[in-house]
């Protein structure tokens, strides 16, 4: 009995813009245009899973770091915006390296297609890897679940930090306007690592079906090379 309470399964797997971890919004609703649509798993392949869910605006989902390899686990962690040089508590953050790598996100719920063979669900603002495992979809409840007093501790020293992005004519011309504003919206979140300041140095990460190359320089991203992965 004990070890049926201890059972997780996966649910669904989400399909995103991200193919790897690089340049992913750090948070859910950073970036409110990005979209991922929720494929479930053949067990959980019924609609009626999902009577009622198009009546909310929003899902809390909770999901799998299914990319992270750790052994054991640390009291204290290094959050990557607070330049990975000070500790806090790792129940004092939402880093990947847990006792149990599990994450939360609130998502906009923009279409729930209730097809009976494979039902799925589009959202906006997605914070995850594609291929990300689904642990379990709640409904986002304004009255209960938004708390306009909270405090947001050592969050509120990073809170408005963005950078500028300069993306050339010739090059912002090899997207469409909607995915163009998608990356910009991207990099204007820095999804550099936080203690890197080499202004020389040229990030890549694929977004897409493209790679995309910039760099950082006065606080602003600069783009480089956009091409076709």
């Amino acid at each position: 009995m004990e070890e049926s309470h201890d059972r997780i399964r996966i649910i669904a797997r989400i399909r995103s813009e991200f193919p790897t971890k690089f340049g992913i919004p750090r948070q859910s609703g950073l970036v409110p245009s990005l979209r991922a649509r929720i494929v479930f798993e053949p067990e959980f392949r019924n609609a009626e899973a999902l009577r009622g869910i198009e009546e909310f605006s929003h899902l809390w989902l909770i999901w799998g770091f299914s990319e992270v390899q750790q052994e054991g686990w640390s009291p204290t962690v290094r959050p990557p915006r607070l330049g990975g040089n000070r500790r806090m508590g790792v129940f004092a953050t939402r880093s990947p390296f847990r006792p149990n790598p599990i994450g939360l996100s609130c998502v906009e719920l923009i279409e729930a297609d209730f097809n009976p063979k494979n039902p799925t669900l589009l959202v906006g603002g997605a914070d995850l890897m594609d291929g990300t495992p689904i642990y379990d979809i709640k409904p986002y409840l304004l009255t209960t679940d938004c708390h306009p007093e909270a405090t947001k501790g050592f969050t509120q020293e990073h809170e408005n930090y963005q950078l500028e992005v300069e993306i050339p004519e010739a090059i912002a011309k090899r997207l469409k306007p909607e995915k163009l504003e998608k990356l910009r919206e991207v990099l204007a979140q820095d999804p550099r690592p936080a203690y890197h300041h080499d202004e020389d140095r040229v990030y890549g990460f694929p977004f897409d079906g493209y790679e995309v190359k910039f760099q950082v320089v006065d606080k602003t991203a600069v783009v480089r090379e956009i091409r076709r992965r």
